[in-house]
């Protein structure tokens, strides 16, 4: 099931993406006199329940929407968390200068770093080095707490593609990274939110992104140092994971920051981030 969330009127509302078009499940959900609605963020019981009640919907063209006229949110719009690990693929420590970890190395962005699909960015004068980065997020889908390895993926609702823009300068004037990966819509999702049953094995998607449409990473997710098992075990010993926490495992070689010559990102410049299975999200820096 590829999930997405969609404004009008100036509220939100989820959609089943199809390839006739979007299922707005609210609409659907009311004419069938049922009072169930799935909540936000959906949990995996959410997910089961749709696949039953929305299956004749899906079919029936009157209650599908043309999805190139919808203003299309974050496929994923009320995080509870944002957990981001850096230097999670070898290649791309050994870039940046950095030792290959022995942990995984943890940090957070906030949500004012969503931003609607392929909106423009807005660079702001706060920093002049802006990176891009190709990740693999993922969603969790129930509560857990020390879970291990064996069971982790059986709480993942699904995946999603995500930037991680960053600005270098900010996030390395002190050893704490935030501030240069917290800035306004500095997170931009794919459209979709892709369930894990439709994704199969997180660690064989092939990932790329590229700047002007130059392809400037090239990898797979079979290369992380710590795999989406093992990094949600790891956090899950130290906090209770819940449903619609966001988790970003992890960019590959290929950003700016590892470039001999480091021409960084600036208005006007148009970054194109995609994943296997997951779509993609093109943004406009401004």
């Amino acid at each position: 099931m590829k999930i997405l969330y969609f404004r009008k009127d100036n509220q939100l509302y989820p959609g089943i993406a199809t390839e006739e078009g979007v299922l707005d499940i609210d609409k659907y959900l009311a004419e069938q006199n049922t009072t169930w609605r799935p909540q936000n963020p959906m949990t995996l019981d959410d997910v089961a329940e749709l696949e039953t009640l929305a299956a004749n919907g899906l079919n029936d063209p009157q209650y599908r929407l043309p999805e190139e006229g919808l203003t299309i949110a974050p496929c994923v719009p009320r995080p509870p968390k944002i957990i981001c690990i850096g230097l999670n693929y070898r290649q791309h420590a050994i870039e940046s200068g950095m030792a290959i970890p022995t942990v995984p190395v943890a940090f957070t962005k906030y949500s004012n770093t969503l931003t609607d699909f392929q909106s423009d960015v807005p660079l702001g004068s706060v920093g002049v080095e802006f990176d891009y980065e190709v990740e693999l997020a993922v969603v969790i889908g129930k509560k857990g707490k020390h879970v291990q390895k064996e069971e982790a993926l059986d709480y993942v609702l699904g995946y999603c593609v995500a930037n991680d823009l960053s600005c270098r300068d900010l996030q390395f004037m002190s050893s704490q990274w935030l501030m240069g990966k917290s800035l306004d819509a500095f997170l931009p999702l794919g459209k979709y939110l892709v369930t894990a049953d439709e994704v199969g094995d997180p660690q064989t998607l092939q990932l790329t992104c590229t700047l002007n449409g130059e392809q400037r990473q090239n990898s797979n997710t079979a290369d992380m140092v710590f795999t989406v098992a093992e990094i949600i075990e790891f956090l899950s010993k130290h906090m209770t994971l819940e449903p619609g926490d966001l988790i970003l495992t992890g960019t590959p070689q290929g950003v700016i920051m590892g470039h001999k010559e480091k021409v960084w990102l600036k208005p006007g410049d148009v970054v194109n981030v995609a994943i296997d299975k997951l779509g993609y999200t093109e943004n406009k820096m401004a």
